[in-house]
């Protein structure tokens, strides 16, 4: 215990420490910033930063994340701050953070996940955009107005009457933030808004400009208790309501962001809500603004180095030490700075890349509205309005139908109707089925996940008038059978089923009640079949594997057409990198004639694709054993094929020298004595003999009966007759 102790204080020596003087120089400035914006006492800001490092970090769920004040619920704190007054919005954050500890012991995280992040990108671009206008009027030397309108209508004339140092101040300001980045890195280890802060104070102390100081003395030892508010308790209600959801979505999608970023723990959501609730309680008692996870200190702490929470605990002992004993060098910051770093900040929010990421899902709509809500209504109204359109959307693709209709070579209709049949999908649907000559042949292929009463009706009712007028209709449901329970009076699920394997996809086409007229035909029509219903539910495997393929199995088998590896094996794409020929023949290293294709696809599975099984599959009935068996003249017009069936020659010689093994079928044994042939020439080459040695490669044999279709292992040499498997068996409807 004592060396594990040892351990981690080391841990925290190394990385936690220097990571909490990072994030400590990045909380400061920006927790003054976020007072300002907010109207509240600038320690506040500070003392959100200590409650939220300390008790956030210390009972929080999160390994990395830094909590504090935050910039999204600055329009917020700024209503509750002037409709009530700030010592009742401290008793609003108070019950804010005993609703959200609440939420956690209920175990309701998670629930703040299902918000689109388009909704949370444009409510957060809204906030930025309405503190930039807000506080550009106080760099300019003027006062923010009540509303971003007025503060956008006013902002001419602010213009014309700006005041010269202090827009200075607030230049350099931006300058700085602007061009940090371009650095050598060894500069930029300072924190940016550190920096710029720091060069607009010098600036000014060293030119006497004349600029608006701040004060924090005694600020922090003042402490007056929060009061009740005045009011109508319903609206104190929703505003404790709405403070506690906003925070703590925001502390909830901050971890998920973060826990993208590190390789440590998980964050517990559940956790993490209690946490942030127990920190805004104390920071509301201690006359705190909220606390919630913030984005920009959490990065900045991953990246510093952080490994566990005591980063973000000593980051909010730092701030707490600072504002007690270097409080008065917050006065050389003028204010017009901070004003101007907020600025910055409020533009930032707008990133072309989360618009880029909507943009991609056809989200871009409800980053426009809410973003439009935030600024022109309010922070509610606005994220109301995007979770509205949002779940509109999200309505609107869930209900959307398809109907594809094509006419096959020999005459018939194929029309299929894709995506989930509801009520709403019924006059889409209606028109496009009437749209069906009559007395016309159909093929309809329902690919839906989901049918209700209407959609039923509809397509019954279409599908006993056409067949009443001559036409027939066949219907081919490829996931569960919505349409075949409704019609037999059976119960529906309330819920999307998973889909079934797509058809029979396993019969040959003589089996599927509909042969083609040739075999070209044959072909176009597996493939167009494929493309209707295999390939949707196989893309995302194939996508994942058109990089590079990753199998585990080297399996050489015969080319038999009877013989399919991935329905005996029951696997799938990525899985088998498989060598056919006739016989499933391995040539032993030097034969002759030699075969460079079966002895390279061999070297590139063992060396390049680090597989460690290689498999010999024989089967039942195989040309290539019962032409050994007959002997050379069965080949004498098949000369490529006689010298190729000389590599079958010694599996011919063991059966011929043990009368044993010619108890029933001389071909079945020839068969199974083969594969156990073919595993030893496998040992003939170095590669491979080598690694079974190592440990690191495994060589097995199967024996594929045709007739009875069963799978047994066929034993090496000295290990007697194969042994039966329990056969899967295909599935079927």
């Amino acid at each position: 215990m004592n060396i594990l102790t040892e351990s981690s204080v080391l841990r925290t020596l190394r990385h936690d420490l220097p990571a909490s003087l990072v994030v400590f120089l990045v909380a400061v400035p920006l927790s003054l910033g976020i007072a300002l914006a907010c109207g509240a006492p600038l320690a506040a800001g500070l003392i959100a930063a200590v409650a939220g490092g300390i008790v956030a970090g210390w009972l929080g769920g999160s390994p990395v994340q830094v909590s504090g004040p935050t910039a999204s619920l600055t329009l917020i704190i700024a209503g509750l701050v002037q409709t009530y007054g700030w010592h009742a919005t401290c008793l609003i954050t108070i019950l804010a953070g005993a609703v959200q500890v609440l939420f956690g012991v209920l175990k309701t995280a998670r629930a703040a996940l299902a918000v689109s992040p388009a909704v949370v990108h444009g409510m957060l671009a809204g906030v930025g955009i309405i503190i930039a206008l807000a506080q550009l009027h106080v760099v300019l030397g003027g006062s923010p107005q009540h509303s971003a309108l007025a503060n956008l209508t006013q902002l001419p004339g602010q213009i014309l009457d700006m005041h010269g140092h202090k827009v200075m101040v607030g230049v350099l300001t931006i300058t700085v933030l602007l061009i940090w980045g371009r650095l050598p890195k060894v500069i930029r280890a300072v924190p940016a808004p550190l920096a710029a802060l720091l060069v607009a104070a010098a600036a000014a102390w060293a030119f006497g400009w004349n600029v608006t100081r701040i004060d924090l003395s005694g600020a922090i030892t003042t402490w007056a208790p929060p009061q009740l508010p005045q009011g109508d308790w319903r609206n104190v209600a929703m505003a404790v309501l709405l403070v506690a959801l906003l925070a703590g979505a925001e502390s909830l999608l901050c971890c998920v962001a973060t826990d993208g970023m590190h390789t440590g723990r998980r964050a517990d959501l559940d956790r993490e809500l209690r946490g942030q609730g127990v920190a805004n309680m104390v920071s509301g008692i201690l006359g705190g603004l909220p606390v919630a996870g913030v984005i920009v200190r959490s990065t900045t702490n991953v990246r510093a180095g952080a490994r566990t929470q005591w980063s973000a605990i000593l980051h909010g002992i730092w701030v707490l030490l600072f504002a007690l004993c270097l409080g008065w060098t917050i006065r050389l910051i003028p204010m017009e700075a901070l004003a101007a770093l907020l600025v910055f900040i409020g533009i930032r929010t707008i990133s072309l890349g989360h618009v880029r990421k909507v943009h991609g899902h056809n989200e871009v709509p409800v980053y426009a509205v809410t973003m439009a809500g935030v600024i022109l209504v309010g922070l509610a109204e606005g994220v109301l309005a995007g979770l509205a359109l949002a779940a509109l959307l999200a309505l609107r693709r869930l209900t959307r139908v398809t109907v594809d209709s094509r006419e096959e070579p020999d005459g018939r209709l194929h029309t299929t109707v894709s995506g989930s049949l509801t009520f709403l999908g019924v006059p889409r649907l209606t028109q496009e089925l009437r749209a069906i000559p009559a007395g016309a042949d159909v093929d309809l292929d329902l690919n839906i996940d989901f049918m209700d009463n209407a959609a039923f009706e509809a397509i019954h009712s279409w599908r006993l008038d056409h067949e009443r007028l001559g036409g027939t209709v066949t219907i081919d449901e490829l996931h569960d059978e919505w349409y075949t329970m409704a019609a037999g009076g059976g119960r529906m699920l309330p819920a999307k089923s998973p889909p079934k394997p797509a058809g029979r996809w396993w019969l040959p086409w003589t089996h599927r009640g509909r042969p083609a007229s040739s075999a070209d035909c044959r072909l176009t029509r597996g493939a167009d079949e494929f493309h209707r219903r295999t390939a949707p539910l196989v893309r995302p495997i194939f996508t994942e594997l058109a990089a590079e393929q990753r199998p585990t199995h080297l399996f050489i088998t015969c080319a038999d057409s009877r013989v399919m590896p991935s329905l005996i094996t029951s696997s799938g794409p990525g899985d088998l990198f498989t060598v056919r020929n006739v016989g499933n023949l391995v040539p032993r290293a030097g034969a002759e004639p030699g075969d460079d294709s079966v002895v390279a696809a061999i070297e590139f599975a063992t060396r390049v694709l680090n597989v460690h099984t290689i498999t010999v599959c024989g089967h039942s009935g195989c040309g290539a054993m019962a032409a050994l068996l007959a002997g050379r003249p069965t080949t004498t017009d098949l000369p490529h094929l006689g010298r190729w069936l000389r590599h079958g020659e010694p599996s011919l010689a063991t059966l011929r020298a043990d009368d044993a093994r010619q108890h029933d079928s001389a071909l079945d044994t020839l068969c199974q004595l083969n594969v156990q042939q073919q595993l030893e020439n496998l040992r003939s080459h170095r590669q491979v003999d080598e690694q079974v040695q190592a440990g690191r490669l495994k060589l097995v044999g199967l024996y594929f009966d045709i007739a009875s279709a069963r799978v047994r292992i066929v034993p090496p040499w000295t290990s007697g007759a194969g042994t039966t498997l329990v056969p899967s068996e295909p599935n079927s409807r």
